[in-house]
């Protein structure tokens, strides 16, 4: 099998869709002369010309409110945000107008946007261009999230995301647009909504989902030589979240560690325990452990961020606690 990075595997993806598709169309900063802000979109409009690659002002808020009046219409837009620290110029259309235009329009109108673009933490960009912002958009009916974490997954999940009639935020990363993994050539999609195991273990459920799941990769090999073997499971959809595989886990394993990029108070890893301790909380021999960033602005420091961010070491000290090595 092939192996290809990130980017060409969400630009894959939206190009197979375009060509099935012509209603389908791509718009953002940067994704047609300059081939996309990271890449992305590479070719695309030399294939599909300007009408279909269309270049936008810096006006986040103007361009998705353009989508949603496009869905509306009979269109599939994709929409880029440089990053989505830049959404929460355009937050009142996405949540005001896509998420809810389906139940205020009483079923007349679908909204199946793609809105796409990195989230978290990316190095030294600051605070206001670290935010890792899954948990606020799960937070809204009516919104579907997806956070992959390799190639195979992000080309699977975005082929299905643009063919949802629903609108979806799709969440990347510019630490990962590098990433190589293998991807076949022939055509295949993977369900929303449906986590998967990326690691079989018996000791311990890790649950993670994005980038940082990479931190408990690393964890877990480290783990393995001192015989606690791990079960990584990685959400890949963060809404619809699929409870039952992790449910299931940690029926076998009896204890739970989350890892998630993100402040620590009302996030996806906080659902998460509420979901385990309420349904499964027999089955439990140790208290969950969620491990996410410090509490604070993102720090621009290497030093600062490096603290500030969750690593490998964390995830080993959590999951020697709940196993009471």
């Amino acid at each position: 099998m092939r192996t290809i990075q990130f980017r060409e595997a969400i630009c894959e993806a939206m190009s197979e869709e375009m060509r099935r598709d012509e209603t389908i169309y791509l718009m953002g900063e940067e994704v047609a002369e300059y081939n996309g802000a990271y890449k992305a979109s590479k070719g695309m409009l030399e294939e599909f010309g300007a009408k279909r690659v269309i270049d936008t002002p810096i006006s986040e808020l103007g361009f998705s409110g353009i989508a949603v009046g496009s869905a509306m219409n009979g269109n599939r837009p994709i929409v880029e945000y440089m990053t989505f620290n830049f959404s929460l110029v355009g937050i009142d259309q996405i949540i005001n107008n896509a998420a809810k235009m389906r139940q205020m329009s009483g079923g007349q109108f679908n909204i199946p946007i793609v809105f796409r673009g990195p989230t978290g933490s990316a190095g030294q960009l600051g605070a206001t261009h670290s935010q890792a912002l899954e948990s606020w958009f799960a937070n809204c009916p009516g919104l579907k999230v997806v956070v992959p974490s390799n190639p195979y997954d992000a080309k699977g999940l975005l082929k299905s995301a643009i063919r949802d009639n629903d609108p979806v935020i799709f969440m990347e990363s510019e630490q990962m647009y590098g990433d190589k993994g293998e991807v076949p050539e022939e055509e295949y999609l993977i369900p929303i909504g449906l986590a998967d195991i990326k690691r079989p273990g018996n000791d311990v459920t890790i649950v993670s989902f994005g980038k940082i799941i990479k931190e408990a990769f690393i964890a877990a090999d480290e783990l393995a030589k001192e015989g606690i073997e791990c079960e990584i499971i990685d959400l890949r959809t963060i809404r619809p979240m699929d409870h039952k595989t992790i449910l299931d886990s940690v029926k076998k394993t009896n204890r739970l560690v989350i890892l998630e990029e993100s402040w620590p108070f009302g996030n996806i890893s906080t659902e998460i325990t509420y979901q385990v301790q309420s349904q499964v909380f027999d089955y439990l021999d140790a208290p969950i452990i969620k491990i996410n960033t410090a509490d604070t602005p993102a720090p621009y420091s290497p030093v600062l961020l490096a603290e500030w961010l969750p690593n490998s070491n964390d995830v080993i000290k959590a999951v020697k606690k709940v196993c009471y090595a």
